[in-house]
């Protein structure tokens, strides 16, 4: 029997959310629902939403996601979006254990047999920046993705701006022609700041421009990528294809939902779908655990107009445990020129480590994002 039984939530160092799912055969599913700074909060979400899925068949996902996202008067947010995501990427890991394939299959088979993948990279000065470049292409990636700054003014001063295009350009000498730099503008950027710093990056050929404003300012989005000749990103904060519509109808060229936040496996096909539709591309969003990648990797394989992949080993923020931590064997996860090959493994094709999740569980976390302040002691989007 696929009847669910239990569903139980591990807050794992650096700032995770795990979500476990057993079912009565015995066959265990894992999910990521992360919700960076607010991850407890979401953990009492999922205990509510529980409730709705303990004692049904563990295979009914499209009916599980309807009634977990409409089922109450009160709709939407990242917090239930968050929760919706980790319950509905380990009921698609328990669908493809029951019947011994791969998500990606019961999605409708690969188009593609690797993905490629992206890295972070830091650094405030532009030596910084190509050390760490550097760093990422000898682990064997192809592309990167940068912040544009650190707190940037209303208004970008002169300083600021020029700082923005050291950095890039430092980083399109250390990569050359044959690989990509994507640069973040994090939405800190308000859209005159944006729309005078993109023409000045047009030179060294971003991969895109990501997050160019706010995304309660998403209908201001179509003012800046008429502004610029490159590929505009945004989507690591909308949460459904009800949000997605607007921003593609704008022009962005690649959308990046984040599975652990935009209803995960099952809606982000959705996404994915109706981005095909603008002619936009799918890059998820994913600095975050082994569970949200595998769970972005089996989407990837499976989707057509799928770009690229970004993944957070060794990032900044993982202080106090990494990604490979919680998995059994890294293998899967492993970079081939640049790349992660297509998962032969049954459900999300990683084997989460229990034993390590329960233990990390027993000290938690409490993360939370930085705040931020101008000089004059205002608030300063991080």
């Amino acid at each position: 029997m696929t009847t669910i039984t239990r569903v139980e939530t591990f807050l794992v160092a650096p700032r995770w959310l795990f979500v476990r799912i057993e079912t009565e055969s015995g066959i265990v599913g894992w999910g990521e629902g992360t919700c960076e700074g607010r991850s407890e909060t979401v953990r009492t979400a999922i205990e509510q939403l529980s409730e709705i899925v303990v004692g049904q068949d563990a295979l009914r996902i499209e009916d599980h996601w309807q009634v977990m996202t409409k089922g109450s008067f009160y709709r939407g947010g990242p917090i239930l979006a968050s929760a919706v995501s980790g319950i509905d990427q380990a009921l698609w890991d328990i669908a493809g254990k029951h019947f011994g394939a791969p998500v990606h299959q019961l999605l409708g088979g690969p188009v593609r047999d690797r993905i490629r993948m992206y890295g972070w990279v830091g650094g405030d000065e532009p030596a910084e920046v190509a050390d760490h470049i550097r760093e990422q292409v000898e682990a064997g990636l192809t592309a990167v993705k940068m912040n544009a700054s650190g707190r940037m003014s209303p208004l970008g001063s002169v300083a600021e701006i020029d700082g923005v295009v050291r950095r890039v350009e430092a980083a399109r000498e250390v990569l050359g022609a044959d690989r990509d730099v994507a640069v973040d503008f994090h939405g800190r950027f308000s859209l005159a700041t944006a729309k005078r710093v993109a023409p000045l990056l047009e030179p060294y050929r971003p991969f895109f421009l990501e997050e160019p404003v706010v995304p309660e300012n998403s209908h201001l989005i179509g003012d800046f990528v008429r502004s610029t000749s490159t590929p505009v990103s945004t989507g690591e904060r909308l949460f459904s294809r009800q949000e997605f519509l607007p921003v593609l109808q704008a022009g962005i060229a690649v959308a990046q939902p984040d599975l652990s936040h935009a209803g995960g496996i099952t809606e982000t096909r959705k996404i994915a779908s109706l981005a095909e539709t603008f002619d936009a591309l799918l890059a998820p969003h994913c600095p975050l655990g082994p569970i949200a990648l595998a769970a972005c990797l089996q989407v990837g394989f499976a989707t057509p107009n799928h770009l690229i992949q970004e993944q957070s080993i060794g990032i900044h923020y993982n202080q106090g445990a990494e990604v490979l931590d919680y998995v059994l064997d890294a293998a899967p996860l492993e970079f081939v020129d640049g790349h992660i090959e297509r998962f032969t493994g049954p459900g999300l094709g990683i084997q989460v480590d229990e034993a390590a999740v329960r233990a990390a569980d027993r000290k938690g976390h409490a993360w939370r994002g930085p705040v931020w302040r101008h000089p004059d002691g205002s608030f300063a989007e991080w």
